[in-house]
């Protein structure tokens, strides 16, 4: 992007923003519980790029209650689906400070979200926020900055964001297996039984994902969550197009990290606790190097080697396709997002 900023475009810029209308300095809007709030709805063609923005909460539940939704063109199934929190890179309810390129949370404490992905459309861009939880919300401040074309851009995929999550992942019972043997042993060829980041149809380009693991495992063994490998199916491969080595090395860390890492492609904003307990957020996004589909994609991963290990996932998936888009699972229910409160 740096090379092209001195190219001369015909283009006008534009802001939505929660700015006070009457000159004042209520710069926020509320969004009462069960209630959803327009954030923009703008006419095309453009491209947003750039979304900011914070709120006052009292409960981290709310991150997860928050659900952030996109739509191009006037589809009635968002592109972008996602609970604010996980969206913008922290999963768990969770606000840690960390800079990547396309996401950050920052100063002050991890509560100011910022995201960098640009977002083409054709007709039409509309945002709202929708409080699916049982509290008000009563400050939310927001920019979504764009710009706007002459033209539509050609040979552009939309943006699309879609979280997951499964809580316990079907597992083994440990009985009767020793703890080397449970953590490292057994097989899985065919990804069978791996927990899915994104089943998308359609032609495209996967740009990354971030994964939430919370370690549901009680032991005082060596309790890594890790040693699941990534298994990325392309345009309907049986068998993995590619085939990684290990949860933290598709992660582009190595050795069970323990570290908070916040690199501008790959990170570990919560390394966990002792022994890898409690909440773990990673991310990995393909900015040089996107995963290319002309007809699906599927992108897995193991919990825990041959997965034998029973933690909760969650993830979001962030990809560009040409519509129309097919939603793989339906959305995850409120009640099911809520995190787990030894986070």
């Amino acid at each position: 992007m740096l090379r092209d900023l001195p190219t001369l475009r015909n283009c006008r810029r534009g802001r939505a923003s929660s700015y006070d209308r009457t000159g004042r300095n209520a710069d926020f809007i509320p969004v009462a519980a069960g209630e959803s709030a327009l954030l923009a709805d703008i006419a095309g063609p453009g491209r947003i790029t750039h979304i900011w923005c914070t709120l006052l909460f009292e409960e981290k539940a709310a991150l997860r209650e928050l659900m952030l939704r996109a739509y191009w063109d006037d589809e009635n199934d968002p592109s972008v689906s996602a609970p604010i929190g996980d969206f913008f890179g922290v999963g768990h309810g969770l606000m840690v400070p960390f800079t990547s390129i396309p996401l950050t949370m920052s100063a002050e404490d991890g509560r100011s979200f910022n995201c960098f992905f640009p977002m083409p459309f054709g007709k039409r861009a509309r945002f709202e926020l929708v409080n699916e939880g049982s509290r008000d919300l009563s400050h939310f401040y927001f920019y979504i900055d764009y710009e706007l074309y002459d033209e539509p851009e050609k040979e552009v995929g939309y943006f699309h964001a879609l979280f997951n999550r499964q809580n316990p992942c079907d597992g083994i019972s440990e009985e009767g297996i020793d703890n080397h043997a449970f953590q490292m042993e057994g097989e899985n060829k065919s990804g069978d039984g791996n927990y899915t980041v994104l089943d998308a149809t359609g032609r495209g380009l996967y740009v990354g994902c971030t994964l939430n693991i919370f370690n549901l495992r009680r032991t005082k063994e060596h309790n890594w969550y890790g040693e699941g490998d990534d298994m990325i199916f392309i345009d309907g491969d049986r068998l993995p197009t590619l085939h990684g080595t290990g949860t933290e090395d598709y992660f582009n860390m190595a050795f069970c990290p323990t570290q908070k890492v916040e690199a501008p492609y790959h990170g570990l904003p919560l390394p966990g606790g002792e022994n890898w307990a409690g909440p773990i957020s990673m991310y990995r996004f393909h900015i040089d190097d996107p995963v290319w589909f002309q007809k699906s994609i599927r992108v897995t991963i193991e919990h825990g080697h041959a997965n034998r290990r029973s933690d909760d996932y969650s993830s979001v998936a962030y990809w560009y396709q040409a519509e129309p888009h097919r939603r793989p699972w339906p959305e995850i229910k409120v009640q099911d997002r809520i995190p787990h409160e030894e986070a």
